[in-house]
Order: structure tokens, then sequence, then C-alpha cells
């Protein structure tokens, strides 16, 4: 099994659920008392804010070179917006990121989709390197246009959702949301923040949702038992 290491923290309520499906994943192809190799670099996500995401990349890459000294297979970001940085950071080290967004674009391509609405984070969503990593896959995104959503959206993940809080009243902005952009065409819905997935799920809608936590596991557990 390959070593996988995990860069964590942000925020931690999410990390808890790569760590438990990564190693429910593992379990259920090899049975038994088998479970994921794998190292988690929690970040204190304190410091990630206070930066601000765009100038976190020191925080993000020393974390990543930690886990290459500990000779890990690959580096997984446990966030969608960490992977702001994930092609630059690739270029600086001799092992894959496995990346979220591309785990995602293929999953919406086998279900031969060509339009998706994004939510995630602010950075998520407004800047370009998600929506570049699924246009060469062919699929085009929209977000939210209302600026008020977005920065609404911004606070539920930040002040709620990572700190573990879910409410009534912010799951039914979510399905709103989504809704919204089903109707603009959208064809699906990326959960492009690894929190959101507690909010909202496949069950509250009558059309594609892609919860990108899961399928990044996937992605992961498919790598981590490769021959």
């Amino acid at each position: 099994m390959k070593k996988i290491g995990l860069i964590g923290g942000i925020s931690w309520t999410s990390t808890l659920d790569y760590y438990k499906f990564l190693n429910q994943g593992i379990n259920l192809k090899l049975g038994g008392l088998n479970s994921a190799e794998c190292i988690i670099y929690s970040l204190n996500f304190s410091d990630v804010q206070n930066k601000g995401w765009t100038n976190s990349f020191d925080l993000i890459f020393d974390a990543c070179k930690s886990l290459v000294s500990s000779n890990v297979d690959a580096i997984v970001l446990c966030a969608n917006t960490a992977h702001l940085f994930a092609d630059e950071i690739q270029e600086k080290i001799d092992i894959p990121i496995l990346h979220i967004a591309t785990a995602t674009a293929k999953e919406i391509n086998r279900k031969k989709l060509r339009k998706i609405g994004l939510l995630g984070t602010k950075f998520t969503m407004e800047m370009g390197f998600y929506r570049d990593k699924l246009k060469e896959y062919d699929i085009e995104t929209i977000i939210p246009t209302d600026e008020k959503d977005i920065e609404i959206i911004q606070n539920i993940v930040k002040n709620e959702l990572g700190k573990g809080i879910v409410t009534k009243d912010s799951k039914e902005k979510f399905i709103n949301y989504a809704n919204k952009l089903v109707e603009r065409g959208a064809e699906g819905i990326v959960l492009g923040c690894t929190e959101i997935p507690m909010l909202i799920k496949q069950k509250d809608f009558n059309f594609p949702v892609f919860d990108t936590t899961k399928i990044h596991v996937e992605s992961i557990i498919k790598f981590a038992l490769e021959k």
C-alpha cells in the first residue's frame, strides 16, 4: 500500500471526514483489519485565516515538504481552496499531488455533464484555478452572480461549518443557491468546499450533486492500492 500524506486542519472538521472515509474505503477494499497508511499534517487554520488564503503559500508548501521528508508517496490537500497552490507546488516536489478538481472533473465527465454550478469558498468560486481545471475537461462552470450571496456562502463556510456548526437556516440557503444555479442552466452542482457536505447532500436534490470530499477520497484509495 502506498503511503499518503494528508495536509489537513483547513479545516479540521473536514479532515475528520477525509480520515474516516479513507480508512473505511481501504478496509472495504481489503477487509480484515486493513486501514490506510497515512500521515496527517494538520495546520492551524487560524494561521491561514490571519494570512489570508492568497498569502498562505509558504504554510502549505512547508507542510508539503515535511510530508515529503517523511517518505510519503503522494500529497493530498484536504481542502478545495488549498488547490490554489497545487500546480505551483507540484512543480517543486517530485511526488504527485492528487488534485481534487481533476478527480471531480473525471466524475462529471463520467456523468456526461458539460455545465455545472460551483459552490465553495469565495476564493474557489471567484478565482480561476478551480474553474480552469474543470475547463481542461470541457466543463463549463457557473457561480452565484450576486456578491451578497457569495459573502453569505463564505461566512457560513468559515464561521459555521469550519467550526462544526450546522443550522437549518444555512442549509435552506445553500439549497436555494444550488437551485438558482440549476435554473441558470447548470446540469449538476459541485460542492466545491470540503465542509459543504456537512450541510447539503445528494438526497436534498433531484439533480446530480458532486461531493468533492468523497470523490477525492475515492481517487486517493485508487492511487494507494494501485500496483
